[in-house]
């Protein structure tokens, strides 16, 4: 079976551990993994994932263009295991100029974490961005959905889908982690709406979980890991142990997502 990761983050060497210490003082848990490429390798070959996407946040803009070098850095070593999506800031001063960047870095789409980038969906300047990314084409990886916070929920998501009807966006965890109900409640219509089972696996009863699954269109929702923060084979049995059918589970683990790379 074709497995892929959908939601990793990796760092550089020398600042993986750093990187990952900071996510988890973020959230305040216990991070399982370094943030380092060759172990996010050795945690695939453990758990026989075939592919993942891989990317970081750019907590300001000056970081976007060496995130970007180092995601298709890492790519461009080891093309059959990942693809690359980029970095991006609402503030960056040039983002024409950077979606260009990106597309000759051989990226894929754009990730933004809005909590940790301390801007609203519905901020001025992330619906210029938004603007921007829609009209180069790519897709772009929101997290989404954070009760300690107001720049991420599913209400504010709404209104980018409402507002950039041709922007394809991955509301990663479930669409609103911690916040499922209203995602489901106010996303799973939209045409382009798309999710991953990122860090909301641990914190649901298999029950609620298959319920939040099922009211969102399966063939738009990927497996992911939210690495560093899980080790991949244990969110692997998370999400193998949910009482889903087999072709559910087939099409959520990789074939959703390799349709999705290729689109």
């Amino acid at each position: 079976m074709f497995i892929c990761d959908a939601h990793a983050h990796v760092f550089p060497d020398k600042i993986a551990l750093k990187a990952a210490k900071s996510i988890g003082a973020f959230y305040n848990y216990p991070m399982a993994g370094t943030g380092t490429v060759d172990e996010l390798k050795s945690f695939y070959r453990e758990a026989g994932i075939c592919h993942a996407l891989i990317f970081s946040v750019a907590i300001v803009p000056k970081n976007v263009t060496g995130i970007n070098t180092f995601i298709a850095d890492t790519v461009s070593k080891d093309p059959g295991l990942f693809t690359g999506i980029g970095a991006v800031h609402p503030d960056c001063e040039n983002l024409p100029g950077l979606m260009d960047e990106v597309r000759a870095l051989g990226l894929k789409g754009l990730k933004i974490h809005p909590d940790m980038q301390q801007f609203a969906l519905d901020d001025p300047r992330a619906f210029a961005m938004f603007d921007v990314i829609q009209e180069a084409g790519l897709p772009v990886v929101i997290h989404t959905g954070d009760r300690r916070f107001r720049y991420s929920n599913p209400d504010l998501m709404k209104k980018v889908f409402d507002n950039f009807p041709r922007l394809v966006c991955v509301c990663a965890h479930l669409g609103g982690n911690s916040e499922w109900d209203e995602a489901v409640s106010l996303l799973r219509n939209y045409e382009n709406f798309y999710t991953d089972t990122s860090s909301s696996l641990y914190f649901m009863e298999p029950e609620k979980a298959v319920s939040v699954i099922r009211s969102y269109n399966r063939e738009h929702i990927f497996f992911g890991t939210d690495y560093p923060m899980w080790k991949t084979d244990e969110e692997l049995e998370r999400f193998l142990s949910l009482p889903l059918t087999d072709t559910e589970k087939e099409l959520i683990l990789g074939e959703n997502v390799r349709r999705f790379i290729n689109r």
